[in-house]
């Protein structure tokens, strides 16, 4: 079996290593693009399952649109088409021939479904239009890295008009809120909540809200955004409607979308020297019984085995038999690096008693269990909430507080957030980038009401803010 490298000598060499060797994905034929191992496919599966119930739980029903778009349609809305420019692919020969016009391959879907949205949105009664798809989108990034960022990458994007601002406001927190709590309840991440500043906010946008992650490495990932469109694609795009008066008006829109590169969190946020710790909630596999074989009573165990397993699988638990003929040192290695949490050694002595040999892989501690219902789903829970707590608290120990660039400088190559009174400026925002590759994350919900001088121009009324070198 292979080694992975240990994660305190090369932490990218550690997460390529197990990326690999846990089969979450491989490399595809086209620099910067990947392939989903059925493994690491099974984990989006089960992250697009939750997710979707909470989407259509807010009333926004699923569909979907060309991967194809109109050059000419993001040359509608100038900030959008700029902000995206470095990143289009284009199509620009089909059927053997030029075409007339060409296509971009979908780097994000507001333009396409806006063109839509001025057909079918005619009235008040049109209102709130709310729609979700589940598709691929293609970016052409300079650097990349796998699940965490690549040409192609998987996820949902939400999109919704509204007759009022305030509708949209409120929707652009719903969709943030939704995402920061199926996170931390489903992944077990602890995340920040907050506004992008300008310099980072959504091309097209009056503003952006995200949820901020830490990684063990010390760098943030951007995970899910929400955004306040207000009425410059409605504009652009004529969506307008008759509201209650018979006057003509513009509708105010949202846009929200979380991708597969909330796996590569979950790897890099969890994860230690042996692979994958994946919590209960996503865990392809939750439970992975080895047998303990000795030939005279093989058959005994094995059958044993197989039984618990049927039983385990009719209670709802996501169980794996490994029945294989490997030996069971090769065995535990193996489901250890593939993050299982809870693993059931079995042999005639677990027989005889009745329990089995149980391995936390969150904690790497060995104890004795009755495999009954109510056991395992109590202990799949510790699992879940102890790997949010581990989050938590590495996060909170890595946000460093200063009020000066100097200190600024030193908290930054310590890795983690750093948080200071800054006043959100975008030629001072690429100098302190410049300077230390950091970049402002977002400025937190929870201190918005807070004001100070900024750290690097000293100017009053400056905004409490979160840097971090980032992904």
């Amino acid at each position: 079996m292979s080694q992975i490298t240990p994660r305190s000598q090369n932490q990218a060499r550690w997460y390529q290593d197990v990326v690999r060797e846990a089969q979450l994905a491989d490399y595809g034929p086209v620099r910067g693009t990947i392939i989903y191992r059925p493994y690491g496919y099974a984990i989006w599966e089960l992250i697009q399952a939750g997710l979707d119930k909470r989407i259509k739980a807010a009333g926004v029903q699923n569909s979907y649109f060309p991967l194809f778009i109109p050059y000419s349609f993001l040359e509608k809305e100038k900030q959008h088409i700029e902000g995206f420019a470095p990143e289009l692919a284009l199509v620009t020969h089909g059927g053997g021939k030029k075409l007339e016009e060409p296509l971009v391959v979908r780097p994000t879907s507001e333009t396409i479904m806006y063109h839509s949205f001025a057909k079918w949105i005619q009235s008040y009664n049109d209102l709130p239009l709310m729609i979700n798809q589940w598709n691929n989108v293609v970016r052409w990034e300079k650097r990349t890295l796998p699940i965490i960022r690549g040409l192609e990458f998987l996820w949902q994007e939400g999109h919704t008009a509204h007759a009022t601002k305030a509708e949209a406001d409120k929707e652009v927190i719903r969709a943030i809120t939704m995402y920061h709590d199926f996170v931390r309840d489903q992944l077990s991440l602890y995340s920040i909540v907050g506004y992008k500043t300008e310099s980072e906010k959504f091309s097209g946008a009056d503003y952006t809200t995200t949820f901020e992650v830490l990684l063990r490495d010390g760098k943030a990932l951007q995970s899910g955004t929400s955004h306040m469109l207000a009425q410059n694609f409605a504009r652009n795009f004529n969506i307008q409607f008759l509201d209650k008066q018979g006057k003509l008006k513009y509708v105010w829109q949202t846009s929200w979308g979380l991708s597969t590169r909330i796996i590569g969190a979950l790897i890099m946020a969890h994860g230690d020297d042996k692979g994958l710790r994946l919590p209960p909630e996503v865990a392809p596999i939750q439970v992975v019984i080895v047998p303990i074989l000795k030939q005279d009573k093989s058959n005994e165990v094995l059958n044993y085995c197989r039984q618990l397993a049927g039983r385990l699988k009719d209670m709802g638990f996501r169980v794996h038999l490994d029945a294989s003929s490997k030996t069971p040192g090769f065995k535990f290695n193996y489901w250890e690096l593939k993050g299982v949490p809870l693993r059931f050694e079995i042999g005639q002595a677990e027989l005889e008693t009745g329990e089995v040999t149980a391995l936390r892989r969150d904690l790497m501690t060995k104890f004795k269990i009755k495999p009954k219902f109510d056991i395992i789903t109590e202990f799949l829970a510790k699992i879940q909430a102890n790997l949010l707590s581990e989050h938590k608290k590495y996060t909170l120990e890595h946000t460093w507080e200063v009020d000066n660039f100097k200190d600024f400088k030193q908290a930054i190559d310590k890795g983690g957030f750093v948080k200071v009174f800054y006043a959100d400026d975008a030629k001072v925002e690429a100098e302190i980038k410049e300077k230390t590759t950091a970049t402002a994350r977002c400025i937190p919900m929870s201190s918005l009401d807070q004001s100070g001088r900024d750290f690097y121009t000293q100017k009053t009324k400056a905004k409490l803010t979160l840097f971090a070198k980032a992904y």
